[in-house]
């Protein structure tokens, strides 16, 4: 096997040898790049209409929403939406979304957690859902992205208590209330299985508990046992705001109700069998986690076996609740991952949820960005043996490369990744909530490497639908340049740039903005030849 990876290794270089000894038409390269001339081009046309399928952005009211005069990381300054919603959903209008999805901050509405709403707060989002409505543009809301009152955390821990599904309930209750007329689609949770290895196993995330060895800085927490506490509770949560919502208010208010996941696709490092194992485990531990319950009302067997009695279990009525209790499922799919077995944990007396899974993860290399973009221009130059580059690209890839911030492009791994929900688990309706490439922010308006991911990945999704996949939509994040919850103010996914010295906070579009706007308008791009401002480059045909 190895003999074979290193052929295939210096075909690959050999061939990127002979394409370097072509001369370029510099033009030609940019009509490559940005798809124009190409015959298997994808455009907004080859999928379903609205309200079938739609297209759109993401964002989070954490992220987005706030405004100030300090830069530390701390949210006092993001993109303040709060204020400039209706500039922004003109953005939206002019780079022809159809959707956007939002987060409600339960802070902001309901400001210790229960009891009386904040007007003010109840006042902005009936203003920014009218605005969208007056636009055309559909409402996606979730109501958890990562933010809890801290009255509700200082009071009984938060997610670690039962008693957060009473309040929770209530606070959906609110929304559905005075929202549901006009939102028809609700997340409750946006990626559980990520807040709680953040902020209850490892340590890094609020509410930062966790407890050693397995956490960082930890005052108090117990890695051992919360994490999964934490998730019963929002999967229960998610449950019973679900069964609110079905009950009351689906009937007249005709919506949906749904969770959203991180989800990532596995493949084994090596092809023994323990590899091929706990690439399967990676999926049962980090997806399966969430959304087995969901649909089977159980915990997956692997990870009751590995947990043990550190797992909750649910009981009958619990079971009920919780089987069944979702719309559609919500994707936030970034980039696939190698797993290789690490079953030396399990023999570890005292165990977190990271060494019950008993796998080590790395990231694929970014050698898959230039291998997508080699077999994209071998695809169009109708080459037969792009395939064979594309199998190269993928076995000769390589532990990730950490000089650089970008993902590696593996829009095959979102296929697989849909095609094992349908064959798993029932081939539910699903959003991709979150898609999109991380660059330094201030590194240029001319993403390129964030055109490349886009286009692959929607080409991948119009694959897997024509598979007969059942996704209804796909929501690039993000729409602005904000601040991240992992990276601050360092890194970018936003179409708009944002500069955070202006005082308007203005909104420049980066090249992926016209992109993706030419994308949902079915229409070329082509270069502005009158003009030297970098983010003025493109215009519409």
């Amino acid at each position: 096997m190895l003999r074979v990876v290193l052929q295939l290794e210096l075909l690959l270089f050999l061939f990127f040898v002979f394409l370097l000894s072509i001369p370029i038409n510099l033009s030609l390269a940019s009509e490559l790049e940005l798809g124009a001339g190409d015959d298997d081009e994808v455009k907004r046309y080859d999928f379903p209409p609205p309200p079938d399928f739609v297209f759109g952005a993401s964002s989070s009211a954490y992220q987005f929403n706030n405004s100030g005069k300090m830069h530390g990381a701390t949210g006092d300054i993001a993109c303040d939406q709060y204020h400039k919603y209706k500039e922004d959903v003109q953005l939206m209008v002019d780079t022809g979304l159809e959707a956007y999805r939002f987060s409600i901050s339960w802070s902001r509405l309901i400001p210790n957690g229960r009891g009386p709403v904040n007007p003010k707060g109840l006042q902005y989002y009936n203003n920014l859902i009218d605005q969208l409505i007056s636009k055309g543009i559909q409402p996606h809301v979730t109501l958890h992205h990562s933010d809890l009152p801290q009255a509700l955390d200082d009071e009984y821990g938060g997610w670690i208590s039962p008693q957060i599904i009473k309040d929770f309930t209530a606070y959906a209750n609110v929304c559905f209330e005075q929202f549901g007329d006009r939102v028809k689609h609700w997340t409750t949770m946006n990626e559980p299985n990520v807040f709680v290895l953040g902020g209850y196993d490892i340590g890094f995330l609020p509410p930062s508990r966790c407890s050693a060895p397995f956490g960082v800085n930890c005052s108090r927490g117990d890695s051992t046992t919360e994490p999964y506490l934490a998730i019963h509770n929002f999967l229960l949560s998610h449950a019973s705001a679900a069964a609110l919502y079905k009950q009351t208010y689906q009937h007249k208010q005709r919506g949906f109700i749904g969770i959203n996941v991180l989800a990532f696709w596995f493949i084994p490092r090596t092809e023994t069998h323990k590899d091929r194992a706990a690439a399967q485990r990676a999926m049962d531990f980090y997806f399966g986690w969430v959304v087995h319950p969901l649909v089977y009302g159980e915990y997956p067997q692997v990870m009751k076996k590995n947990a043990g009695p550190r797992l909750p279990t649910f009981t009958s009525a619990e079971s009920a609740l919780v089987k069944g209790s979702l719309d559609f499922i919500g994707l936030n799919y970034y980039f696939t991952q190698y797993a290789k077995d690490n079953s030396a944990t399990l023999t570890i007396q005292t165990r977190d949820y990271l060494a019950d899974s008993a796998i080590q993860i790395s990231r694929m290399a970014v050698i898959f960005s230039f291998c997508f973009f080699l077999s994209f221009v071998l695809r169009i130059a109708s080459i037969f043996f792009s395939s064979l580059i594309r199998c190269a690209c993928m076995h000769a890839a390589l532990d990730h490369n950490t000089s650089t911030l970008e993902f590696p492009i593996t829009p095959w791994g979102m296929e697989r990744l849909l095609e094992y929900i349908k064959q798993n688990y029932g081939n539910p309706p699903l959003y991709i909530h979150e898609n999109g490439q991380q660059t330094r922010r201030n590194s240029s308006l001319e993403d390129w490497s964030r055109i490349g991911y886009l286009c692959g990945h929607i080409h991948s999704l119009l694959n897997v639908i024509r598979n007969g996949s059942n996704a209804r939509g796909y929501f690039i994040w993000s729409l602005l340049d904000s601040i991240e919850l992992l990276g601050g103010y360092e890194i970018s996914y936003g179409l708009y740039y944002i500069d955070l010295d202006d005082p308007d906070l203005k909104r420049q579009p980066k090249l992926s903005a016209h992109w993706y706007s030419k994308f949902l308008k079915n229409k070329n791009i082509s270069p502005r030849s009158d003009s030297s401002d970098a983010d003025q480059h493109y215009f519409f045909q």
